[in-house]
């Protein structure tokens, strides 16, 4: 599964590494309000929930769907500005058509109104639909969208207000210790960009990040994604937003009307390599079999050959081998020689990390 970008007649000039503030925030306000994702910054979330007036905390909690499962697309910005003032100034200007159709993705489910191309606002039908949606999903969510249908400039006024809150409350002491590793990050991206090109500079985002170009001059950016998805780059190009409040978390904008964008995770150190759900599928798949499961187990108390394997558990050397040979493929064994012999080994490391490993990549 994956979501594609098509950037077949875009210059690779048009590819932009840029830190956002309105996209750092909207991270930080998913962690505080999904910090199970992230455990890693457990710490920050209990000092920084601890010191948000209980005001803004409930204005916060009655919007978190905005942010929680995923994010509405105007708290991404395609163009990032200087300042969170100048980001917000910029969703002002987006007309509340494409705004509350933005919002409502967000109060009715992500996926189930995707496909839609009715207007929100002006379609009765499409109206009701969200209605029914949203209140399926929780009484915040129908309150938000009935309000929101009701008088879009009025809560428009109060998202704002309550980011801009959140700026003082916390937002803007985070920001300003983040933000030099922020462009640091940005500055090497484009740097591979123009020194080395777009292939280089995909793979240094994530791991879970491709260039594919095919043989009829097509070309595409490919992420790997709990969805099959697909959209296309205008003139104005494709945007990374660096966070460090994103891992485990590869964030996409690809709805219709919005440049695309996305918000990566900047490396940080002692964390292994993401794991693609392809590989994760595959190491599931190879130890799901008894027989392999048997061989993983023994394997794991130290070495062996295919022979002692084969001894151990009464099968042919062959059948052995074919097993073996699914295992390697999956990233789950080591090996090592000794004379003539090949030692087979259970990878402890990557074993370990399976569930890790897994929750991280349905996370992304």
């Amino acid at each position: 599964m994956s979501l594609s970008i098509d950037i077949t007649a875009l210059p690779d000039g048009h590819l932009h590494f840029t830190p956002s503030p309105l996209a750092e925030l909207s991270a930080m306000l998913h962690v505080l309000g999904e910090p199970g994702h992230h455990p890693g910054l457990h710490g920050w979330v209990a000092s920084t929930a601890a010191s948000i007036a209980p005001e803004l905390s409930e204005r916060l909690s009655e919007a978190d769907f905005l942010w929680r499962s995923s994010r509405a697309d105007f708290l991404v910005p395609g163009l990032p500005g200087a300042t969170l003032a100048d980001e917000l100034d910029a969703v002002d200007r987006i007309d509340d058509e494409l705004y509350v159709r933005a919002a409502v993705m967000m109060s009715c489910g992500t996926s189930r109104l995707s496909h839609r191309r009715d207007s929100p606002l002006a379609d009765p039908v499409a109206q009701e639909r969200a209605r029914e949606l949203a209140l399926a999903r929780g009484p915040r969510q129908a309150d938000f969208t009935d309000r929101l249908f009701a008088d879009p400039p009025a809560v428009r006024a109060l998202v704002r207000r309550m980011l801009e809150d959140c700026g003082e409350a916390f937002f803007t002491q985070a920001w300003q210790r983040v933000l030099p590793d922020l462009a640091a990050d940005a500055r090497h991206k484009a740097d591979l960009l123009a020194r080395h090109g777009a292939e280089e500079a995909l793979a240094a985002v994530s791991p879970s990040v491709a260039l594919e170009e095919r043989a009829d001059g097509r070309r595409r950016i490919v992420v790997d994604k709990l969805q099959d998805n697909a959209t296309r780059a205008a003139a104005g190009g494709v945007t990374f937003i660096p966070t460090a409040f994103g891992y485990p978390h590869l964030l996409v904008v690809h709805a219709a009307g919005w440049r695309p964008v996305v918000q990566y995770p900047i490396p940080e150190g002692g964390l292994p390599e993401p794991v693609s759900l392809a590989v994760m599928q595959q190491r599931l798949e190879a130890l799901a079999h008894p027989v392999r499961l048997r061989l993983a187990r023994t394997m794991a108390r130290g070495p062996h050959t295919t022979g002692e394997l084969a001894a151990a558990w009464h099968l042919s050397a062959p059948e052995v081998s074919r097993h073996l040979a699914v295992l390697r493929r999956a990233g789950l064994l080591t090996t090592r020689r000794r004379g003539r012999y090949m030692l087979y080994q259970l990878d402890l490391t990557s074993s370990a990390r399976l569930g890790s490993d897994l929750l991280e990549a349905v996370l992304r």
